[in-house]
């Protein structure tokens, strides 16, 4: 999957999404479109829901954004009081229809269902394996291993063949899984991917983020714990823990970039964490300037906090347009450029004149930055200084987000006055390491792999050589 020129970011795999109501006779499919929709920043190239009724699951699915894949009669046709959705971006696997998701199988046992986020660093092994012992692949994502796993094993019992296929599969991942008669939740070991459990009148959600809760007029109960298997039925919530205590290491791009700034994550409040981001920051590189700006959307909260620690007024300088659609579909070159060019646009008013701070959540290829610079100093800023709420980018992810390779990425090989010169900034700096672990409550726990080159989980050197995340 080519990377995202429109926003220059790295970009998460996918949002997951599950409810299950105690009364058989409710239908819960538009519960679930609507927390498909609360996701729908997590991925945007495909989305789907299956549901089940009277153990049958039926599912619908497509290419494009949540709205464009259902409507009014297509949720009609989704009958069932137990369902589960998920949203897509590709980085392992091809942007086709064969690859979205939730995967369905139907077998002499029942059928289940199952949506995933994440990445499976032996998917290639297993699949093999499966290969040879006659199971059929109809995609080339690795999340089809999960399912053709748990179909391998569910002779020996729902339970069994969910705990045997999670002891077997290495990576990150989020899971929902859809049964006749259960959903069924599970995080990896390390946590690397979020996962939560909510409740509403009638019954429990499973989401990637607590605002998909929120969003359908659920509670927010609590994060599934790494290493935990969630199965709920009409007997209500059990819990199972499947791995040994193994050291947590959630995604801090889930805090820098990813996660809505309204969702709780591992109790660690995503806005809050921004704007903590950007007081140390503030208080890490200074800079003498009359205005602190955001660039939208991830980008505002930390200007807030840089502000408050530096003493600058805040302002909001930069606007980004919600309109633009995705350029990636634009019909030439020339036209995505022009897309591009117009997704941010300058408040000359308010940058005229003087010096500016732009606080951005990171830097990847540069691009994005670099045009933010140009355009900010043709508004007529006299300065701009570029701050940046993450450590410099020098290494790809494996475990679930699709980022350049090695090559591309700016910060690696180059010094930060090499990058200064290449954007046209007159100062650029990052926040430490120590400073992003501050802003997420001190300690440890998170995933600094893109930072730092060193990950929770073995990465087979094959698959490192590829530079690429995993889908």
């Amino acid at each position: 999957m080519p990377w995202d020129a429109e926003e220059d970011k790295p970009r998460d795999a996918c949002g997951v999404f599950g409810v299950f109501c105690t009364d058989p006779e409710q239908d819960v499919a538009s519960l679930v479109y609507y927390g498909l929709f609360s996701l729908q920043h997590r991925g945007q190239e495909s989305a789907g829901i299956a549901a089940v009724k009277q153990e049958t699951i039926e599912c619908r699915k497509g290419m494009g954004l949540v709205g464009e894949v259902f409507h009014a009669g297509s949720i009609a046709q989704l009958k069932g009081s137990a369902a589960i959705g998920h949203v897509r971006y590709s980085t392992m696997g091809a942007s086709t229809l064969e690859n979205t998701q939730p995967f369905v199988s139907h077998f002499k046992l029942g059928s289940i269902a199952v949506g995933h986020n994440g990445t499976l660093t032996n998917a290639d092994v297993i699949r093999e394996l499966l290969e040879d012992a006659g199971a059929g692949f109809t995609s080339s994502s690795d999340s089809e291993v999960i399912i053709n796993l748990i179909a391998k094993n569910y002779k020996k019992g729902l339970e069994k063949a969910l705990t045997d296929t999670i002891k077997s599969i290495k990576g990150s991942y989020a899971l929902v899984v859809l049964t006749g008669d259960a959903l069924v939740g599970a995080r990896d070991p390390n946590g690397i991917r979020p996962l939560c459990l909510g409740q509403y009148e009638g019954g429990w959600i499973l989401a990637s983020e607590s605002c998909a809760v929120d969003a359908v007029g659920g509670s927010f109960v609590r994060d599934i714990e790494p290493g935990e298997l969630i199965i709920i039925n009409a007997g209500g919530v059990r819990s199972f823990p499947f791995s040994e205590k193994t050291p947590r290491a959630g995604c801090s791009f889930e805090y820098i970039y990813f996660a809505r700034p309204d969702s709780v994550i591992d109790g660690i409040d995503v806005y809050g964490s921004r704007v903590r981001a950007g007081e140390i920051l503030g208080r890490e590189a200074p800079a003498a300037a009359d205005l602190v700006i955001g660039v939208p959307d991830s980008g505002v909260p930390a200007a807030i906090g840089y502000g408050r620690a530096s003493g600058t007024p805040y302002g909001q300088g930069i606007v980004k347009s919600k309109y633009v659609g995705r350029t990636f579909i634009a019909p030439s070159q020339e036209l995505r450029e022009k897309a591009v060019s117009v997704k941010h646009n300058v408040i000359h008013q308010e940058v005229r004149d003087k010096r500016v701070v732009v606080i951005d959540d990171s830097i990847v290829r540069g691009t994005t930055s670099r045009r933010l610079v140009s355009i900010l100093r043709k508004a007529g800023a006299r300065e701009v200084h570029f701050r940046v709420c993450s450590p410099p980018v020098r290494c790809p992810c494996y475990f679930g987000i699709d980022t350049p390779h090695r090559r591309d990425l700016i910060s690696n090989g180059s010094s930060v006055e090499e990058l200064r010169a290449s954007l046209g900034a007159d100062s650029l700096a990052f926040i430490s390491a120590r400073g992003l672990l501050e802003s997420l409550g001190g300690g440890g726990g998170y995933c600094l792999g893109c930072f730092t080159g060193e990950y929770p989980i073995p990465v087979p050197g094959e698959y490192r050589e590829q530079g690429t995340g995993n889908q």
